[in-house]
């Protein structure tokens, strides 16, 4: 679907020099001369590269829609990642640096995520926003801490090192975000 430059908004997936780039960063400019423009800033889906652009609304871009589908995260294969389509029960291999060291650490068997595809080709993956971990390592409790708002380290089931309130001790089921890192509150 073609659209003109200055319609670009952030989120937006466009076919540009040849490549994919997803709109990171938009401003609408009216110099005192000349004609107005979009000044967007683009990341390449594919490799990750960064680029500034100046859209004219004269000019027209490709916006690209992208296809999602849920999968289901089942195991780990050396360096590779298997994921099952939930609706068709086919199988996809993903490697490990395609997905990212930040997201593999919250991987976990059965957890469903979200892949994005560009004909029929897997571009990326979203995991959900928190996932449970238990906490299998922490320093004790000690009496009359609980009213601080300081936090102490622990160590998450998954290996990661998180800091959680104090009152919290092994055993203990959390909600983590998966964006950040951080400890969101006790899991249900």
């Amino acid at each position: 679907m073609k659209i003109n430059g200055n319609a670009i908004r952030v989120g937006n997936v466009i076919q540009h020099d040849g490549g994919l780039w997803v709109a990171v960063r938009t401003a609408h400019v009216k110099p005192g001369k000349g004609g107005a423009f979009a000044q967007v800033e683009l990341k390449n889906l594919i490799d990750g590269r960064k680029l500034n652009e100046r859209f004219r609304s004269s000019d027209t871009v490709e916006r690209v829609t992208l296809e999602q589908k849920d999968f289901q995260f089942l195991y780990e294969q050396g360096d590779a990642l298997v994921f099952m389509d939930q609706k068709t029960y086919d199988q996809i291999e993903l490697q490990k640096d395609f997905v990212g060291e930040d997201q593999v650490r919250f991987l976990h068997d059965g957890m469903v995520v979200s892949l994005e595809f560009h004909e029929e080709r897997p571009i990326g993956i979203e995991l959900p926003e928190s996932v449970v971990l238990e906490v299998v390592e922490t320093e004790p409790t000690v009496k009359g801490q609980t009213a601080s708002s300081s936090y102490k380290p622990a160590k998450a089931s998954n290996g990661m090192r998180i800091m959680i309130p104090p009152y919290m001790g092994e055993g203990e089921r959390i909600l983590v975000s998966t964006e950040t890192g951080e400890y969101l509150r006790r899991a249900d």
